[in-house]
């Protein structure tokens, strides 16, 4: 038997997400017409073996009740969100809920950061891993990055001859490897025994230090830094480098990315989710929900996402965009490279534009740039147009490379603004 462990954080998380993360919980925005997280549950099913999913994060249980419950009834597999007290790191979560991960004497479990996106080749990491024998206590699935972008993560030096990790550093000050970490792990019910040599550690740390500097909860462990990189060099841990699409989802600027992406792997593993209405033109990859409301004559696509109750008026072109639930788009109105949220209205002959941030083509391995809102001038640097939820935009406005927060009536057109 398997399981898999989903890391999905908490509502102190995700900062760099709003205003989109403001009114939902950020592993359930959709990306592609699915929550986030779902692609990974997707992944997990796949695996014969795989007999439960458990969701850890510190979100109030509520804000994910409902999404649990579909999931279980759409798949018909086991799934639990363990909901932690507090924030407890990427490790801390495994270990206090370890009783539950260790429940049922899994042979192995997987290990998935909430915020990646990928093509997941689970099946083919879980036979490397076990051709490693009972000896590998942890398999990193890796891939490669540019020599400049590589220290943003956590970087790994392997032995060429057998794959294991000879050396791993989170986000090193100097170049260290242009081989990556892609937060995706194969891991034995050992872990938990090198956890417990952390875990105690840490308290007498956190009891020691605690009058003077004791910040963090006692249970906090980092996987990467406190258990990752001392198991560099002693031959249990192994990385399995994959070649096929990765990216990290941090910025609103990102899901349009991995959007684009989750759309073109439907081709080969969901051609029915691809809209193919002969009465509404569409060009390239399109998810449109079944609910939503299409004019014939809008123009839709490449790589965009219509969901539930969206309406999309006559003569509107939209490209390389998210529309959310319930959103209107009035007649004649252009949406690029935007992320329009949920219960907006934009009205007729608008133009809503943003810049694309894809990874720069002309450059191997290149991943997603993750830009500070404002560049060293103060000035906002551009990138996707977001209109948080139940925002108003009048006729005949053009909005560029700006963020709306949520509940806002524009009045006119906006140029590289936040409009709070």
């Amino acid at each position: 038997m398997l399981k898999a462990v989903i890391l999905i954080g908490g509502p102190l998380k995700g900062t760099r997400f709003r205003p989109l993360s403001l009114d939902i919980a950020k592993p359930l925005f959709p990306v592609a017409g699915l929550p986030m997280i779902q692609h990974h549950i997707e992944a997990c099913i796949k695996i014969p073996e795989l007999k439960e999913i458990l969701l850890l994060g510190y979100y109030p249980a509520v804000d994910l009740a409902q999404f649990v419950m579909e999931m279980v009834q759409e798949y018909k597999i086991n799934i639990r969100y363990l909901q932690e007290f507090t924030a407890l790191g990427t490790g801390g979560g495994m270990y206090h809920f370890r009783d539950q991960i260790r429940s049922g004497n899994p042979e192995l479990f997987f290990v998935m950061n909430g915020d990646v996106c990928a093509s997941f080749p689970l099946e083919e990491m879980l036979e490397f891993h076990r051709n490693k024998g009972e000896s590998a206590v942890m398999t990193v699935m890796a891939t490669e990055a540019t020599r400049q972008q590589a220290p943003h993560y956590g970087c790994i030096v392997r032995d060429k001859d057998n794959s294991a990790i000879t050396h791993y550093v989170e986000k090193p000050s100097t170049f260290v490897s242009t081989l990556i970490n892609c937060g995706v792990y194969v891991c034995s019910l050992e872990i938990f025994q090198i956890m417990a040599s952390i875990f105690n550690r840490n308290q007498q740390e956190y009891y020691n230090d605690n009058m003077t500097n004791g910040t963090k909860e006692s249970g906090y462990i980092q996987l990467e830094r406190e258990v990752l990189s001392p198991l560099a060099g002693t031959g249990r841990a192994f990385v399995y480098p994959t070649t096929t699409w990765w990216s990290q989802l941090k910025s609103a600027g990102s899901a349009i990315y991995a959007n684009r992406h989750y759309l073109q792997l439907y081709r080969t593993h969901h051609p029915k989710r691809l809209a193919t209405d002969a009465a509404t033109t569409v060009i390239g990859d399109v998810y449109i929900d079944s609910s939503a409301t299409i004019h014939p004559t809008a123009v839709i696509g490449p790589n965009v996402s219509i969901g539930p109750g969206a309406n999309i008026g006559p003569g509107v072109r939209i490209r390389e965009s998210i529309i959310l639930q319930d959103a209107q788009i009035l007649e004649h109105t252009l949406v690029l490279h935007s992320i329009v949220g949920r219960g907006v209205r934009i009205g007729a002959w608008a133009r809503v534009e943003g810049t694309p941030c894809d990874p720069n083509p002309n450059k191997p391995f290149a991943k997603m740039d993750n830009p500070p809102l404002f560049n060293n001038d103060g000035r906002l640097n551009p990138s996707i147009t977001i209109l948080g939820c139940s925002v108003t935009v009048p006729a005949e406005v053009i909005l560029l490379n700006s963020i709306v927060l949520p509940y806002k009536e524009l009045t006119r057109s906006f140029k590289n603004e936040i409009i709070l």
